[in-house]
């Protein structure tokens, strides 16, 4: 299950050319993941309760188009792969006025407990497994 989240672009994320620096995607992705895992109904919260963490391990962006202030941003999020151990959530970025894609890309992630020591999801949040599991979207 995909989710698509909404975005205004504020001014102080241009820069001197006046489009959107390319760092502050990074940080629009992560609002749409953790909008997503609300949609799923596993908020950050949940998992940190739990003591899962899910820290960042790469993130892939291929910039196609830019967008400027006042632009309004859809960003798509989904599951591509998950593991248990591991997942990747991927993304694609388009501008609600032209319909242009902004970029395209994929975070990746593992899960640990506090200690930042890698944990296996099936066994620790057996029911976050089988909603993840549920709804990885298949390779095009």
């Amino acid at each position: 299950m995909g989710i698509t989240y909404e975005r205004k672009i504020n001014y102080y994320e241009t820069d001197r050319m006046g489009v959107v620096h390319h760092s502050n995607y990074i940080r629009f992705l992560e609002e749409a993941r953790c909008e997503w895992l609300n949609e799923l109904g596993m908020p950050f919260e949940l998992f940190e309760e739990r003591g899962i963490t899910i820290p960042v391990l790469g993130v892939n962006i291929t910039y196609k188009y830019h967008v400027t202030f006042g632009d309004t941003i859809l960003i798509h999020t989904f599951m591509k792969e998950y593991t248990g151990v591991r997942m990747t959530v991927g993304y694609e970025v388009k501008d609600k006025k032209t319909g242009n894609i902004v970029l395209t890309g994929e975070t990746k992630h593992c899960f640990t407990n506090r200690e930042l020591k890698p944990i296996n999801l099936k066994k620790h949040a057996p029911d976050f497994s089988k909603k993840y599991e549920s709804i990885v979207e298949p390779k095009e």
